[in-house]
């Protein structure tokens, strides 16, 4: 595959690579240089960062309740001897 560099110094990735990493409008990118190759990376902090959010905790009043539920105890209790 390539991209050609536009005259603004962008580059578009062909949509079978956004496709493949899940890029969309607005996703943050790590730009690093590697001797003479360019490696882009997904952020990871982006991708947390819209999880964050989604998930509900459904019947419980918050994310110790649910902690001790599924695990048994909660985030600070002392584990079983």
């Amino acid at each position: 595959m390539e991209a050609t560099v536009a005259e603004r110094g962008q580059i578009t990735l062909p949509k079978a690579v956004r496709d493949a990493l899940g890029l969309s409008k607005g996703t943050i990118l790590k730009v690093e240089l590697d001797g003479g190759r360019i490696i882009l990376r997904k952020s990871v902090d982006d991708a947390i960062s819209r999880a964050r959010g989604r998930f509900r905790l459904d019947g419980f009043a918050d994310t110790d309740e649910a902690l001790k539920t599924i695990r048994g105890r909660a985030p600070g209790d002392p584990l079983d001897p």
